[in-house]
C-alpha cells in the first residue's frame, strides 16, 4: 500500500491519502471525508492499491463505490508520461528541477502527486514532496530519493530497436603482435577466443554492472583490427529490441574481449596494455542518437575512414 510520508496518512487510512485521490480523480468521482471513512477499511485499502498502479481500473473504482456516496466531477486527464509539464517546473523552479529522464523514471502515482502537492502552492509541502518523491534523483535516475543506489524502472518505456557500438585496444610489444596476427600464439585461438568471451560478456552484462538490466540481446559482434605493428583494436556491435539501451552491454563485450587477448598473449608480454575503451555510437531510444567525434590522440581508426592503414578482419584468422 503507497502512502507518502509528507501526506500525513497514517495505515489506519483515517484520512483519504494521494494514492485514492488519484483514482478518484481519474475515475471522475468526488468522495467527502465522511463518506470515505464510512467505507470499510478493506475497500479503503483496495481504492488506494488502485490509485497506486500503473493504470487506473476505473471499472473497479466504480464498483469498489457503488455503495458510496460520490459526487461525478470532470475526470482527470493524466500528464504526458515523457514531457514534464511547464507549469511544474516553474512551480518547482531551478531550485528543485525535474528533469525528463527523471519525469520518465517516477511512477505514474509520483507524476500525480507532485502535480497535485504543486498545484496547492503550499511551500512547505511542495518542499516535502519533491525530497520524498525526488530528493537525490535529481543527480541521477539511478539514485533513489534518499540517496541509495537503486535500478530505473523501465517498464513504461515503449520497446524499440537499439544499437551500441564500443571500442578498445590491445598494445603488446612486436614479437606478441606478430604471434597473433600468424595465428601462432602457444594458448591458442588468440581472437577466436576473445570473440567468443566478449559475446559472453555481453550477455552477462547484467549479472556484472549492478545496476544494468538483463536484456533479451538480439546480435553481439566482435570485429578486430590490426593498427601499425603493435596494436589489436577491438570493436563490439550489440543490439536489442528492448526498453532500455545497450550501451553497458557493448562496453562489457570490448573489455572482456580485451582482457581475453591479455590472458592469451601475457606469457609473451608482461607489459600488455589495454586502453581507450569508449563508445563510438548508440542508436535508439528516447534519447536519440550518439556518435563520438573524432577526438586526436585516441588513435582511433573507423573501418569507413579513408587514409585508415589498419587491416580489418572479424574474429576469423587471418
Amino acid at each position: 500500500m503507497k502512502l507518502y510520508s509528507f501526506d500525513g496518512v497514517d495505515a489506519a487510512l483515517d484520512l483519504l491519502p494521494l494514492a485514492a485521490r488519484r483514482a478518484l480523480d481519474v475515475a471522475g468521482l468526488k468522495l467527502s471525508l465522511e463518506a470515505w471513512r464510512a467505507l470499510p477499511l478493506e475497500s479503503r485499502r483496495t481504492l488506494v492499491e488502485l490509485g497506486a498502479s500503473s493504470a487506473v481500473d476505473l471499472e473497479g473504482v466504480a464498483r469498489l463505490l457503488l455503495p458510496a456516496q460520490t459526487t461525478p466531477i470532470e475526470a482527470l486527464i493524466e500528464p504526458h508520461a515523457v514531457a514534464v509539464p511547464a507549469e511544474l517546473s516553474m512551480m518547482f523552479g531551478p531550485a528543485r528541477p525535474i528533469s525528463a529522464a527523471l519525469w520518465q523514471a517516477l511512477s505514474p502515482l509520483d507524476r500525480y502527486a507532485l502535480l497535485k502537492v504543486a498545484s496547492k502552492g503550499n511551500p512547505e509541502r511542495m518542499k516535502a514532496a519533491y525530497g520524498e518523491i525526488v530528493g537525490h534523483s535529481a543527480l541521477s535516475t539511478h539514485l533513489s530519493p534518499a540517496g541509495g543506489a537503486r535500478m530505473v524502472d523501465v517498464a513504461q518505456k515503449a520497446a524499440s530497436l537499439r544499437q551500441a557500438i564500443a571500442e578498445s585496444r590491445v598494445t603488446m610489444n612486436s614479437d606478441a603482435f606478430a604471434r597473433v596476427k600468424s595465428a601462432t600464439v602457444p594458448k591458442g585461438d588468440v581472437l577466436g577466443t576473445a570473440r567468443l568471451a566478449g559475446i559472453m560478456a555481453a550477455k552477462r552484462t547484467g549479472d556484472l554492472i549492478p545496476l544494468c538490466h538483463p536484456l533479451p540481446i538480439t546480435s553481439v559482434k566482435i570485429d578486430f583490427s590490426y593498427q601499425g605493428d603493435d596494436v589489436v583494436q577491438i570493436e563490439a556491435t550489440v543490439r536489442v529490441f528492448g526498453r532500455t539501451g545497450v550501451e553497458m552491454e557493448a562496453l562489457t563485450a570490448v573489455s572482456v574481449a580485451a582482457l581475453t587477448v591479455y590472458d592469451m598473449c601475457k606469457a609473451l608480454d608482461k607489459g600488455i596494455e589495454v586502453s581507450q575503451l569508449f563508445l563510438v555510437e548508440k542508436t535508439g531510444g528516447k534519447s536519440g542518437d550518439y556518435h563520438r567525434p573524432i577526438r586526436k590522440g585516441t588513435g582511433r581508426r573507423r573501418k569507413n575512414q579513408k587514409g585508415s592503414k589498419g587491416t580489418s578482419f572479424s574474429a576469423k584468422r587471418s
